[in-house]
């Protein structure tokens, strides 16, 4: 599985959710994982609501093979409910 993260700087929840994403590709257990800086590219709010189908009031905003999971929090349930590990072997 592939990761991509729409963040912004300065953020702790994108900070984190890079961190987690690491993690994840280091031990194996997704393919990789693509940070987008949401500012750097000219996104907007609007573009990402286009995208998921509803009112984006935060980031980041995570995708898991293209299926919008959520924020940081609704990734890090993902990945305990997913049962993926972050520690390499």
């Amino acid at each position: 599985m592939f990761v991509v993260i729409f963040g912004r700087p300065a953020c702790p929840f994108c900070v984190r959710a890079k961190e987690l994403a690491s993690r994840l590709s280091d031990a194996g257990s997704i393919e990789g994982y693509r940070y987008i800086d949401i500012h750097e590219e000219g996104i907007t709010k609007a573009d990402m609501e286009k995208t998921i189908g509803k009112p984006v009031e935060t980031v980041p905003q995570i995708f898991v093979d293209q299926t919008h999971i959520g924020g940081f929090t609704e990734f890090d349930q993902y990945v305990r409910d997913n049962a993926l590990a972050t520690e390499a072997s």
